[in-house]
């Protein structure tokens, strides 16, 4: 009687140790079912089908800053008085991938990303047709595609997905010097499976020129899904006694004031050397003496930010907002008549943008019931298993002791 109550204790507790290992299994399960069903740039998963043709409308809204004075800025090198009209608002994105092209040696996938727009009047202050007073901006979105661009399809390597190998069949960019040429990250359209807060998200923007990144700025919920949202630092556009990783970034000398300027980039070599720089929007985050000439700015984090808002478990990126502003360095001019008084240099802001979507309400629910769903479900039945084990295995092995000490 005796060997038969220990036998069954201890089958207890076998079995408790049991639904623990099986509840340990399901953790690495469940990483391979994201990673193969879900975010793999292969035909048949979920990350492919939303990588090929966004079902979420992206929409780029223009502010234009039209010049209020420019006669009296012209003669007397007063202050330009600028006054934002907008928005203007298109649809964009909207144009499936073309010449998507798997290698299987390289587990890459390159593609074009054609460029389209469709005006909103519905989203717009205005028309196509409104006149505005600005310089002359020979440096328009005007491309017919984006790319090639060869990402990684993270077949071999799930840590790898949606990073850009190449960029027009090129590993560097040929603007800047060092480390600043590379091309780092994805397009930030989507990024490698399960995101940790301490990471720093890296992703290249061809509208900038340039490779940057994003940081951890809070948690919160995206119409029922959990996402990390994760803002564009102010590091990112500071001067190189602020950061010194940006010492490659300052190619221009004498209006940086010996690159000791901040919050605007100089990327006139990408622009066929036109006198182009890019910021935030109304100068955020830029040194005061840069928009100290310009009157009619109000620069606010809310309205001025770049944030992504990412789901941590698969890396999509569920919602987001690129905001940035296109500025033209005017320097005085003894040749042109309308430049000739001008006392000082000026960077005269043109245009702000903002691009930006969010998961539509029937993609949030699909989204929830075939990803974070099976997510959530498979850690209920972990923990259930994990709990369930842990108490038969603790509650067989000391009634087994006890029974030993009663013997």
């Amino acid at each position: 009687m005796g060997c038969d109550i220990n036998c069954g204790l201890i089958t207890g507790a076998v079995i408790g140790a049991v639904l623990v290992v099986f509840g340990g299994i399901l953790v690495p399960v469940g990483d391979m079912l994201i990673e193969k069903t879900e975010t793999v740039l292969e035909e048949g998963t979920t990350a492919f089908k939303n990588w090929v043709k966004t079902d979420t409308h992206v929409y780029r809204q223009f502010w234009i800053f039209d010049v209020q004075n420019p006669e009296d800025m012209a003669v007397h090198s007063n202050k330009i008085k600028v006054k934002q009209r907008g928005p203007y608002t298109y649809r964009v994105r909207y144009l499936a991938k073309e010449n998507i092209t798997q290698d299987p040696e390289t587990h890459t996938v390159s593609f074009l990303q054609p460029n389209g727009a469709i005006f909103e009047p519905s989203l717009s202050v205005g028309t196509e047709d409104d006149t505005f007073t600005i310089l002359n901006l020979a440096v328009a979105y005007n491309n017919t595609a984006d790319g090639v661009y060869k990402v990684f399809n993270g077949k071999d390597d799930i840590s790898k997905v949606a990073i850009i190998d190449t960029y027009k069949g090129k590993k560097h960019l040929s603007y800047w010097a060092s480390y600043c040429d590379m091309i780092n990250g994805t397009d930030a359209a989507s990024f490698p499976p399960f995101i940790e807060k301490t990471q720093v998200l890296q992703f290249f923007s061809s509208d900038i020129c340039r490779s940057i990144y994003a940081v951890f700025s809070a948690e919160m919920y995206l119409k029922g899904i959990p996402v990390y949202r994760f803002v564009l630092p102010s590091l990112a556009f500071a001067s190189p006694l602020q950061n010194p990783d940006n010492h490659c970034f300052c190619t221009e000398k004498l209006f940086s004031k010996n690159c000791t300027l901040y919050g605007v980039l100089d990327i006139g070599k990408c622009k066929g050397g036109k006198p182009v720089y890019i910021s935030l929007p109304h100068f955020l985050h830029a040194s005061p003496e840069i928009a100290e000439p310009i009157e009619g700015l109000s620069p606010n984090e809310e309205e001025h930010s770049t944030y992504l808002d990412v789901e941590p478990i698969t890396g999509f990126t569920l919602q987001f907002a690129k905001r940035l502003q296109i500025n033209i360095l005017v320097t005085p001019a003894r040749r042109i008549e309308s430049l000739k008084h001008l006392q000082q240099n000026y960077l005269v802001p043109i245009l702000w943008l903002n691009e930006t979507a969010t998961i539509g309400d029937e993609k949030a629910a699909m989204f929830t019931d075939q990803v974070t769903g099976k997510i959530n479900l498979l850690r209920l039945i972990q923990i259930t298993l994990w709990s369930t084990g842990t108490v038969m295995f603790v509650a067989f092995m000391i009634a087994y002791c006890a029974c030993q000490v009663m013997c």
